[in-house]
């Protein structure tokens, strides 16, 4: 029998508690856990887990140590392993520059970190678990702006039936009739995010913003095929420092969540009519909450061959309402931009070769 949205409020709980205690605690991990059986727009599966050495899998992502540190309360005797700091250095840059080599190539390329984009690498993660998934994100901390609700308050609001995507990432709420609470903003943001990084076919690339779009021309029109990055603070300086090339990623299909118009905001969309690919924005209207939200999920697409639009920066494409502070649009937008993804990837891969 289909579980009620207070039964799967519920369930998301156990599901916290259940994690929490097979993550710290040696038990039994066989047994799946409760929040399984919730319903969900999508399946759940499980995302591949990392190998993390020495770890353990206790399910969705997550692994524990293989053997808990215990101190018996004798902190005068505990002290770390011993490291030198070139091994830091050398751990943290190798790392890194093996992944800027491992994802110079791409499958798809998601600009922006917020509500809209990680819907969508988790969305896309799960069921194309075969794809190089790259986010760009200008910011230090991902997120945008889904770590608070409006006006700086704490609570995050989701019109029904986005309180499925809830269910399936394991975050309570509460069921309110039309809409869903969760009790903070920054438990969704900070959830999502985890589930997404867990992936191993997926890499945030933070602090790195988009400059440009490659391009390849197609008869008269335009097919975006990656991105122009370079790290944000070096971004923010071109106005005063030279010799500040930038670097580049070949993707076959991009995806841009960067929002609503902004400093970097709105840019794909932007740079779309810069270099006329596009006649001129529609720019976002006034807030209506019922007409936004149907109108940005539905209208989420592939705007140019090779490059998907979705969140709030689609408003300033077609024109639509802005939404204000409910996120449901932001979460199924990002659902459908996985699906829009997945339509066109082999078409587009396939020009991308040529």
């Amino acid at each position: 029998m289909p579980c009620s949205t207070k039964q799967t409020s519920s369930l998301a709980s156990y599901q916290t508690i259940y994690y929490y205690i097979h993550l710290h605690l040696d038990v039994d991990t066989s047994t799946p856990p409760i929040a399984t059986m919730a319903p969900s727009a999508t399946s759940i599966v499980e995302p591949t887990v990392l190998p993390h050495k020495g770890g353990v899998s206790v399910g969705n992502g997550i692994t524990k140590p293989a053997v808990a540190p215990k101190t018996n309360s004798n902190w005068d005797a505990f002290a770390f392993e011993p490291i030198r700091e070139s091994q830091v250095a050398r751990t943290m840059g190798r790392r890194y520059f093996e992944d800027l080599d491992t994802y110079a190539e791409s499958d798809v390329v998601i600009v922006g970190a917020g509500s809209c984009g990680l819907s969508a690498a988790y969305s896309l993660a799960k069921q194309r678990p075969d794809l190089k998934i790259a986010i760009i994100e200008a910011g230090v901390a991902p997120g945008g702006g889904a770590w608070l609700g409006g006006q700086l308050f704490s609570a995050m609001v989701m019109r029904k039936p986005a309180d499925k995507f809830l269910a399936d990432l394991g975050v309570p709420f509460e069921d309110e009739g039309t809409h869903v609470v969760v009790k903070h903003a920054a438990l969704f943001t900070s959830t999502l995010l985890s589930r997404v990084l867990s992936f191993p076919n997926v890499k945030l690339f933070n602090a790195t913003t988009v400059e440009d779009l490659i391009t390849r021309r197609d008869g008269d029109a335009i097919r975006v095929a990656g991105v122009v990055t370079n790290w944000t603070l070096v971004a923010m300086h071109h106005g005063d420092q030279s010799c500040m090339d930038p670097n580049t990623i070949n993707a076959p299909v991009i995806l841009s969540t960067t929002g609503h118009d902004g400093p970097f905001g709105a840019f794909c969309a932007k740079r779309l009519v810069s270099m006329q690919a596009i006649e001129k924005l529609g720019g976002m209207r006034g807030l209506d909450m019922n007409s936004a939200e149907d109108a940005i999920v539905k209208g989420t697409r592939e705007v140019v061959p090779g490059l998907i639009i979705g969140g709030m920066e689609l408003s300033e494409v077609d024109g639509a309402n802005r939404m204000g502070p409910t996120f449901g649009a932001m979460v199924m937008s990002g659902v459908k931009a996985a699906e829009e993804i997945i339509a066109v990837y082999d078409i587009r891969k396939k020009e991308n070769e040529i």
